[in-house]
């Protein structure tokens, strides 16, 4: 077997296991499992994942089982007990003290206090100051993507297989940016109907192979909202974008998709410290 086809070969057992996981994360992941997922030896398994990732299989579980909670918190009325038992833990006591050691705030207080609560119900006339909008002209970029259908909140499943793509052909560095692409409105398509894209953006030349495309984002004026906190919170601040500083602006949506650029990592960056660039395109 040559070089680059054992390569895609260990690509494909990594994202069979990223499959399985955001498949099955109600259910007790055990790590022997994921390790006959990817046809791997457990003693293997786990130094083989984390060499290619850049985190432990059980850094990522948790990781994103917590990353879905705090959007069940923000967005839904489930019960903490019935969150607590979807994110994998036997009780809310040890929920609650991973949650706050994560994201700064027990669930209850995140539910109630979250950045994302702050704009749901504006009490006083100074809720648009709360956010900075700056409008910005920007070039057209092309980027490499990886298609995804379905909620805004599981793009993560696509990012996870694009970077660890990306990652296994040492093609990730300083120079490459992380963006999102969102196509539809989420109050008018399906959820199970939404397409976005999770992208890379890099002055390097890498070769693409399906299911990853090129795609183009246009240039033009952007209306750029930064939003610093969990991303589950930032559909308040949408929100806030079209509802409140969009008709006072004076300005007219364009058409062409959103875009997110994520300025830092979740692996290692606090979700209380996530810096995210919310581009609204504008005629």
């Amino acid at each position: 077997m040559s070089d680059a086809s054992s390569r895609t070969d260990y690509d494909d057992r990594i994202g069979r296991v990223i499959t399985y996981v955001f498949d099955h994360l109600d259910d007790d992941l055990d790590l022997n499992r994921l390790a006959d997922v990817a046809c791997l030896s457990p003693h293997h398994w786990h130094r083989v994942y984390t060499a290619m990732r850049g985190e432990t299989i059980a850094s990522t579980v948790k990781r994103l089982r917590l990353e879905r909670a705090a959007a069940h918190l923000a967005h839904t009325s489930l019960p903490i007990e019935s969150i607590a038992k979807r994110s994998g833990y036997p009780n809310v006591q040890s929920f609650t003290r991973i949650f706050k050691s994560v994201y700064g705030l027990p669930p209850a207080t995140y539910r109630k206090q979250g950045t994302h609560a702050q704009f749901l119900t504006p009490t006083n006339g100074s809720a648009h100051l709360m956010y900075n909008v700056t409008i910005k002209t920007l070039a057209p970029i092309t980027a490499v993507t990886l298609e995804h259908i379905g909620s805004y909140m599981e793009i993560n499943r696509a990012f996870e297989k694009l970077f660890g793509w990306l990652g296994s052909k040492q093609l990730l560095g300083p120079d490459v940016r992380s963006v999102g692409i969102f196509y539809d409105d989420p109050s008018v398509v399906p959820e199970a109907k939404l397409r976005s894209r999770a992208g890379a953006v890099t002055d390097r030349v890498i070769p693409i192979e399906a299911p990853f495309e090129r795609t183009t984002i246009a240039g033009g004026d952007y209306a750029v909202l930064r939003h610093k906190g969990p991303y589950a919170d930032m559909k308040a601040a949408y929100e806030w974008l079209y509802g409140q500083w969009l008709p006072q602006s004076g300005r007219e949506p364009a058409k062409a998709p959103g875009i997110e650029e994520y300025l830092n990592d979740p692996q290692d960056t606090a979700p209380t410290e996530l810096l995210t660039d919310i581009c609204l395109p504008l005629v």
